[in-house]
């Protein structure tokens, strides 16, 4: 087991392999898609933020890499205002029974006929060499990270991706892989992304 890495040496193990040729090009995949997962203590998330700001702004003005982010949450509240059903959840949240308010926003917001077209609108629009997916804390549990990524295989392809995620990324060659969230809630299996901390820089 190795020691645990401090943030520093996280955030320069992250800039490492972010700005490496074999990343940028998506080397060495096999035929799996470059979708690359950082899992960190959620109790460092004002840290990372921070963290990730200074990687972006560091890719860009060193490198001349453009890094396009993407927040879950940011992103379905757009969608809900665009759709004009944002003030209709406002007032549905405080009168509806949990599990039921939970379905209606999942039905809302479902990955496949929502999110992915949506992310796919965001990224044509764009010119960026790598995307970052955050907002995953904030959008659980009616957003589900595995479902978001399940459904973003097709949808960013042609790009290297990597998703933020307050937790553990348990991967395990027997049991396939795990995303537990802030630790604790433990979402389906999901084999395609890799760890980006296991990654060479």
């Amino acid at each position: 087991m190795q020691p645990k890495q401090t943030l520093a040496e996280q955030e320069d193990h992250l800039f490492r392999v972010l700005s490496s040729e074999r990343f940028l090009r998506m080397e060495g995949l096999g035929n799996e898609v470059a979708h690359f997962i950082y899992d960190y203590d959620p109790s460092w998330a004002l840290d990372v933020a921070q963290a990730k700001k200074r990687i972006k702004t560091k890719l860009n003005t060193e490198l001349g890499i453009n890094v396009f982010e993407i927040n879950l949450y940011d992103l379905c509240v757009d969608l809900l205002k665009k759709r004009n059903v944002w003030e209709r959840v406002l007032a549905a949240e405080p009168t509806m029974d949990k599990p039921e308010f939970l379905k209606m926003l999942q039905n809302m917001l479902d990955p496949q006929m929502h999110l992915a077209p949506a992310i796919k609108e965001l990224m044509a629009a764009e010119s960026f060499q790598i995307l970052f997916l955050t907002g995953v804390g904030e959008v659980f549990p009616f957003v589900r990270s595995h479902t978001v990524l399940n459904n973003l295989q097709t949808v960013v392809s042609d790009k290297p991706m990597l998703m933020f995620f307050p937790g553990r990324y348990e991967v395990s060659a027997t049991q396939g892989s795990a995303l537990v969230l802030f630790g604790q809630l433990k979402d389906d299996s999901f084999y395609r992304a890799k760890r980006i901390l296991d990654q060479e820089a």
